[in-house]
């Protein structure tokens, strides 16, 4: 049994936080390379942690556990030493100013962060978390996914047995509207990140307005179009278009949901397509055959279906899939529909879970309005051997990640975050250290100055 944090346990923590950021305390003064260290730490004992951490990711949220060892747990360990290695370079700049002053920035942590992450990745949004709002020296609140709390938790604890100064790090299981919604429009935290649905990401900026104007990210949802052309690599992009879509259970905001398909291909990347879904191996997610384990919970399962209903009424070509498998477990069939029309639901909402829309175009300029005809732009991809081609996709689609041949390629290098309702700021990189410092400019006079 997990106990439930709420409003007075955010309190608690609010307070903890608020204690540990105090000027001259442990944590302001520790030198920038002992914050790297820190976290360098932390990386080394869920590596040591490992297999105890992908078993209690897969038992709490279902995904292949072959998925939560090589993929989650690999991606956090670098994730946190991508960030540890820039603890000790973040700096600002000097500044020839006008007249008789010496001028300079510095890069200061914001103070109080509340961060609230999602229950499809839960370790790895956590450790996206962590990095940066850490290596800029931040201390943090976070609340992690009533849905999926057992990795935060044990994460939390080897943040203490790290060696991070009491009240650093605070972590709260809880509800949104409790102790999420109490983050959200507390007074004395400075910043809040959000990832989740944009429905939620609305709250959460109204919530930040209506209080103290806290500084606000939001990584959200998405419909992300992938382009295939008839001079692709056609085994290779169906391969693609099905794992962009049929990760971890189709529950990624960036998946590859709405695919546009060239008209002399279409009818054969249908056909692959399907039978790429017809041997896909769902069942025990700690089998490790297994390629696709059951829906996060049963209000998702029955979400998912619901979207399949909605597409197979409105005349979009059910090709496989579309039930439940068996009656334990919410595990759902993978579900392929063609001749999918722009208005249909499934073509407009996000359905978060394994089900495949394949779209028909034919003209290259209609098709990029059509893939930016949506309210989300978290991600986009083009398959195709024409650079030009790919070249005028990637600046002409309105998204905040492009893929070219390739699909889910994310690192702790590269920047990730959308554009429109599919949030603002950025997670990972250089870029996601921006989130969590404010620029403060400091200007001398000096009696004479000299070039």
């Amino acid at each position: 049994m997990v106990e439930e944090g709420d409003k007075a346990d955010v309190e608690k923590a609010v307070k903890a936080a608020r204690q540990a950021f105090e000027l001259n305390s442990d944590w302001r003064q520790m030198d920038a390379y002992d914050r790297g260290q820190l976290l360098n730490r932390l990386a080394d004992l869920i590596e040591r942690d490992a297999v105890y951490l992908a078993s209690l990711e897969t038992l709490d949220n279902g995904k292949p556990y072959s998925n939560s060892f090589m993929v989650d747990v690999a991606l956090v360990v670098k994730n946190l030493r991508y960030f540890a290695g820039w603890a000790d370079k973040i700096h600002g700049q000097t500044i020839p100013t006008d007249g008789p002053h010496f001028a300079y920035t510095r890069h200061e942590p914001i103070g109080v962060c509340g961060q609230i992450i999602p229950w499809n990745f839960p370790l790895l949004m956590q450790a996206w978390k962590f990095g940066p709002a850490l290596a800029t020296g931040n201390t943090i609140v976070m609340k992690l996914a009533e849905q999926t709390p057992l990795t935060g938790l044990y994460v939390a604890k080897l943040v203490a047995e790290a060696g991070f100064p009491a009240g650093v790090v605070n972590v709260i299981p809880g509800y949104g509207p409790s102790a999420g919604a109490a983050i959200a429009s507390h007074m004395d935290v400075d910043k809040v990140a959000f990832t989740g649905s944009t429905e939620i990401g609305h709250l959460i900026q109204q919530a930040a307005g209506a209080s103290n104007l806290k500084r606000v990210t939001l990584e959200l949802g998405g419909k992300s179009p992938n382009i295939i052309f008839k001079d692709a690599d056609l085994d290779y992009a169906v391969e693609q278009a099905h794992f962009g879509l049929f990760f971890n259970q189709g529950q990624c905001c960036c998946a590859g949901t709405r695919i546009f398909v060239e008209d002399a291909i279409y009818d054969e990347f249908v056909e692959r397509s399907v039978e790429r879904a017809k041997i896909r191996q769902v069942g025990d997610p700690f089998d490790l055959k297994t390629e696709q384990g059951p829906q996060v919970d049963e209000e998702q399962m029955n979400k998912i279906l619901s979207l399949i209903e909605s597409g197979k009424k409105e005349g979009a070509k059910m090709c496989f899939g579309g039930k439940r498998v068996g009656e334990k477990g919410y595990f759902i069939e993978p579900t392929v529909f063609a001749d999918v029309k722009d208005s249909m639901r499934i073509a407009r909402e996000e359905i978060f879970g394994p089900v495949q829309q394949i779209m028909r175009f034919s003209d290259i300029n209609d098709v990029i309005k059509r893939a930016n005809a949506t309210v989300y732009g978290l991600a986009a991809a083009v398959f195709t051997k024409d650079l030009d081609k790919a070249n005028m996709f990637a600046q002409g689609l309105r998204a905040g990640t492009v893929w070219i041949n390739c699909y889910d390629v994310l690192n702790a290098q590269t920047p990730f975050g959308g554009y429109k309702m599919s949030g603002q700021g950025r997670e990972n990189s250089e870029y996601a250290l921006r989130n969590y410092y404010e620029v403060k400019a400091v200007i001398t006079k000096l009696p004479v100055k000299n070039a």
